[in-house]
């Protein structure tokens, strides 16, 4: 396997989101770090897995997960070293594998240097580092983000005797890009990590780098101006680098980070994500067909990134009010379940553990428009800890075997980051990747399959999308590349359903299944006819070959 070289890599990759000090301990102190994930990048390689992305693993206090970063180019010694890192990146790129950091833009630490300097010494080179203002009157129309835990976007330093903005946690506060000099500084870490070898940046929190009073402080053209600048410096010293835009807005302004193909080359799509649970739940593609169908063209050499869990709350930030309520009514029944504006579980409890519905949620996400970004541990169907803070719960360490630790260290559990999960039916000792990857019928090896699937078909990361309408409990759609045509069909309803898709469109004679089991398919006069059982999907190839 080598590595592609094509500068579009990202297109058809595969992500998977992988937290260093929860996957694997090398040195059994009880922490992840870089050389235990090292260790496991053949398990990775062998599930299909293109690129990984890391969060944060930087020097930190860690009172947000790192994303309280206090150095910018250094490596928090309980996970390892820059050595370390270094030799991560050139084991990847020998499995053909690529990797993705993530980059904290918006904030730092209180711990980081620049802003124990900016608060002690306002007249010195750090003073103007951060935003600072005598009285807190700026800035009011700027939403609260996590208002489980603060009441306010300013905080008072009583060392320097002034309020500073943050847009998260008080100890989080806001890096000033007024300043010139802070863009210097952020490039220089940029230049940093890229000279070493990551093949790009997630970066966090993007809308709210730069603020304007009157306005609600998001998307504001201050901020587009600084991501063309960063896209610049990548795409002249290091192409082939990507950026990945962490934006949770709606589609209309999510598109705003592209630019004309010259700001970000990746946006999540935050919105598709919660409105696939929805449908599952209701029974019905309307919310998803509509939130696709209120979403722009994007520019031809960017991508979406989509995904079904990650390392925060599963945000409902991007839906209605009546949605939101529904979703907290359905699938957090238990006030801990909620988290700020989402639900801080992973994807099997969100479903009950329901074999189907993980497969059927997946079949969505390889097959939409995007690259699909993966969360570890959901590939064994993984559970949680709503017990623990925050947003904790989902980022137990990684369930190798069901021996002692899990396999994931042989330290003292009560040493480990968090705690194992003990949920009856979610423990190590009947979830674990060994089991599954001996069981060949196990989750684990029918994500395997469907990746290698789509691996052998480009028109899932680069073709067209046609929503094909029809029944409201089937979402039916065609992805087409260059006479290659595929129609997914998706049952979201907890009975069977036939259907009949008008494929007239695209010129073809036969339908041959590439995925799936549909109870019966026919195709004549083109109409495209097929029942699908409960909660299940297929993909067809239309031409009569399944082969790309």
């Amino acid at each position: 396997m080598t590595v592609s070289t094509d500068a579009e890599w990202f297109k058809t990759a595969v992500f998977y989101e992988v937290l260093v000090r929860s996957f694997a301990d090398s040195n059994n102190d009880g922490i992840g770090d870089l050389k235990g994930l090292s260790s496991k990048l053949d398990y990775l390689q062998w599930l299909g897995i293109d690129c990984l992305w890391l969060p944060p693993f930087f020097p930190s206090p860690l009172r947000d997960g790192g994303y309280d970063v206090a150095d910018y180019t250094g490596v928090l010694p309980e996970l390892g070293t820059v050595d370390d890192m270094r030799d991560l990146l050139t084991a990847t790129r020998e499995r053909g594998m690529k990797v993705i950091i993530d980059f904290v833009m918006n904030h730092t630490s209180d711990a980081h240097p620049w802003f124990q300097a900016s608060r002690s010494d306002p007249s010195g080179p750090y003073g103007a580092f951060y935003v600072w203002r005598d009285q807190p009157e700026e800035y009011l129309d700027a939403r609260v983000i996590f208002i489980d835990s603060i009441s306010s976007n300013w905080s008072f330093d009583e060392v320097r005797g002034q309020y500073f903005w943050h847009r998260f946690y008080a100890h989080q506060p806001d890096l000033n890009f007024e300043s010139p000099r802070v863009l210097e500084e952020i490039l220089d870490a940029v230049r940093f990590w890229l000279e070493l070898g990551v093949d790009g940046f997630r970066l966090d929190a993007v809308p709210y780098l730069i603020e304007q009073d009157g306005t609600n402080c998001e998307n504001l053209p201050g901020t587009h101006e600084i991501l063309k600048k960063v896209r610049k410096v990548v795409d002249e010293e290091f192409p082939g680098k990507i950026m990945l835009c962490e934006a949770n807005q709606w589609p209309n302004e999510v598109i705003e980070y592209f630019g004309d193909d010259d700001e970000c080359h990746m946006a999540f799509h935050f919105p598709v994500m919660p409105r696939l649970y929805l449908g599952i739940r209701e029974g019905s593609r309307a919310s998803i067909s509509q939130i696709l169908a209120d979403t722009p063209a994007i520019p031809p050499g960017c991508q979406w990134g989509t995904f079904l869990r990650n390392h925060d709350e599963l945000t409902l930030e991007m839906v209605t009010e009546d949605e939101r309520q529904y979703m907290w009514s359905e699938y957090a029944p238990d006030p801990r379940m909620k988290c700020n504006l989402g639900i801080r579980r992973r994807l099997a409890p969100l479903v009950d553990g329901d074999r189907r519905r993980i497969e059927l949620l997946h079949g969505l996400l390889l097959a939409l428009p995007g690259s699909p970004v993966l969360y570890y541990g959901d590939e064994i169907g993984m559970g949680d800890n709503i017990w623990l803070q925050d947003r904790d719960g989902v980022r137990t360490p990684m369930q190798w075997t069901e021996g002692p630790g899990a396999g994931f260290s042989s330290a003292e559990v009560d040493t480990f980051p968090y705690p194992l999960i003990d949920s009856p039916g979610y423990g190590p000792e009947v979830l674990n990747v060994a089991a599954q990857q001996a069981d060949p019928a196990s989750l684990l090896h029918w994500l395997r399959d469907t990746l290698a699937i789509r691996r052998d078909r480009p028109v899932f990361g680069r073709g067209d999308f046609t929503d094909l309408g029809g029944a409201d409990a089937v979402f039916s759609f065609v992805r087409s590349l260059e006479g290659t045509v595929v129609v997914c069909v998706n049952n979201l309803s907890a009975t069977a359903q036939s259907v009949e898709l008008d494929v007239s469109a695209w010129s073809t004679s036969a339908a041959d299944v590439i995925y799936g089991s549909p109870a019966e398919l026919t195709l004549d006069a083109e109409l495209l006819r097929l029942s699908l059982a409960p909660y299940a999907f297929c993909w067809i190839n239309l031409g009569g070959s399944g082969d790309a």
